[in-house]
């Protein structure tokens, strides 16, 4: 395939993509968005005569001196949010037994939240990271602008095949000046979770989105396979007829699996997982309800 090609297969993977997600947030995800994220300040509205229960620090003096009776600043919550999709496109991400690989699951993924926000009147930026962090595109608005992103998700080519959660938690909280709302979209198949997170919860609102595959939970009876790790090219030679190797293995991962929801729950970081195999929406209505709940 030539690369003319491969960028005309890619855009026309992006279109479908955001023919999709237009048409989830429009039928069922816009208000509980809404209702699960809001701005993190309050902006100054107007003044008003002072009540008896205002807060004394609220008080406007020059206006209560013109005025000769005291008067109060009032506010309402600011709404716009900048949002960022911190997603991972290591080796591990381009692994899928489905139709859809983690990463075609990630930029589905950041294009309903990305449109969702949008049309909240949200900005939404990106941190593309692997080994490292490979590209970030500040926050902006408007459809062609978060089209770019998720063409960015796609596209991207790391040189490190690793991933490193603390290389990308490292570079938001330097690089991001305002609290803002951070999806990490990652499987979280990284030795270090805890105090990349842990800081970067303390400094953004965090939200983890673990992405997974059915296979990758357990492994087929299939007989004599050679597996490759796609973040080393580590090549092991496995017999997965052997009942014994299946359950060891099953219970690794499983034990990978509640290792990062412990990190995720010891610093107050919401989450859900999302699959190759199934509908990925039940799972984000169920992280947003939560939240929503929380919230009122």
């Amino acid at each position: 395939m030539t690369e003319e090609e491969q960028i005309e297969e890619m855009m026309g993977r992006v279109r479908k993509l955001e023919l999709k997600a237009r048409r989830l947030v429009r039928e069922s995800f816009s208000g509980e968005y809404l209702s699960s994220f809001r701005g993190q300040g309050l902006d100054f509205d107007d003044f008003r005569e002072y009540q008896h229960g205002d807060e004394v620090r609220f008080i406007d003096w020059n206006v209560t001196a013109r005025m000769n009776e005291p008067f109060v600043r009032k506010f309402r919550e600011e709404r716009e949010l900048s949002v960022i999709m911190a997603v991972d496109v290591s080796g591990s991400a381009d692994f899928g037994s489905n139709h859809l690989s983690k990463r075609e699951l990630s930029a589905e993924i950041a294009a309903v939240l990305g449109f969702s926000a949008l049309q909240n009147g949200d900005q939404v930026g990106l941190l593309v990271f692997a080994g490292e962090p490979i590209l970030f595109v500040p926050p902006g608005k408007g459809t062609r602008h978060l089209l770019r992103l998720i063409r960015e998700i796609l596209m991207a080519r790391p040189e490190k095949q690793g991933t490193s959660i603390d290389e990308a938690c490292t570079f938001l909280i330097r690089s991001l000046r305002r609290k803002a709302l951070v999806f990490m979209i990652s499987d979280f198949h990284a030795d270090s979770l805890d105090k990349p997170l842990g800081k970067l919860a303390r400094k953004h609102e965090t939200v983890a989105l673990r992405v997974n595959d059915p296979l990758e939970e357990e492994l087929p009876k299939v007989g004599r396979v050679v597996m490759i790790d796609p973040e080393t090219g580590h090549e092991t030679l496995v017999n997965t007829s052997n009942p014994n190797l299946r359950m060891a293995y099953k219970k690794l991962m499983k034990r990978q699996a509640e290792g990062a929801e412990s990190v995720f729950k010891k610093h107050g970081i919401d989450t859900a997982v999302l699959s190759t195999h199934r509908d990925t929406l039940p799972a984000l209505h169920v992280l947003l309800k939560r939240r929503g709940r929380r919230r009122k």
